[in-house]
C-alpha cells in the first residue's frame, strides 16, 4: 500500500505519530487490495477552512476533510492482489490544531484525536457515512473497534464518552 504522507503544518508534532502505519492497517482491515493509495495531508486552520468553504459551503475550520478519488473500481478487492491495477482510493486532510483542541474538549491525547481522525477520514474513503443516525452508529462502531484493536497494540483506547 502506497500511504502518502505530506505535512504542510506541525510536522515535528505530528511526524512521530504512526499515522501511516495505523493508516494501512485500518485500509487492511477493510479489505483494501495491496496497490491501495491514499494521501493523508496535515494542514492549518486556514487551509481546511477554505476547503471547507469551497467543498462543503460550510465557514471555518472544520477537523477532517475526506475525498475520493473518482477513477476507483469498486470491485477490486485485496483478493485482487499485485496485479490489480493502482487503487487510487483518495485524501485524507487533517487539522492538527483542531485535533489538539478536541483532544482537551474530549480528555483524549492528541495522539488519540489525530487517530479517531485519520481512522474517520479513511472510513468515509472505504465507503462509510454519518448523515443519517442508523450510518453514524455503524460508522462510530467501526472506528471504536479498529481503534481498540490498534489500542490492544500499544496506543492507549480512546476515551469512550467520544
Amino acid at each position: 500500500m502506497e500511504i502518502l504522507i505530506t505535512y504542510n503544518h506541525r510536522e515535528d508534532d505530528v511526524a512521530p505519530m504512526p499515522l501511516r502505519e495505523l493508516a494501512q492497517f485500518v485500509l487492511e482491515r477493510e479489505g483494501k487490495p495491496v496497490n491501495t493509495e491514499v494521501s493523508v495531508s496535515l494542514v492549518d486552520n486556514d487551509t481546511i477552512a477554505e476547503l471547507n468553504g469551497r467543498f462543503r459551503n460550510i465557514e471555518g475550520p472544520t477537523d477532517v476533510l475526506s475525498f475520493e478519488c473518482d477513477n476507483i473500481a469498486d470491485s477490486i478487492t485485496a483478493a485482487d492482489g499485485p496485479a490489480c491495477p493502482l487503487y487510487e482510493l483518495g485524501d485524507v486532510i487533517i487539522a492538527p490544531d483542531v485535533a489538539e483542541a478536541q483532544s482537551a474538549e474530549f480528555g483524549n491525547s492528541f495522539e488519540q484525536e489525530m487517530s479517531l481522525l485519520l481512522v474517520h477520514g479513511l472510513l468515509h474513503l472505504c465507503g462509510y457515512d454519518h448523515i443519517e443516525d442508523a450510518e453514524a452508529e455503524v460508522m462510530e462502531a467501526r472506528e471504536r473497534e479498529l481503534l481498540t484493536e490498534w489500542a490492544e497494540r500499544g496506543l492507549p483506547p480512546m476515551d469512550e464518552n467520544r
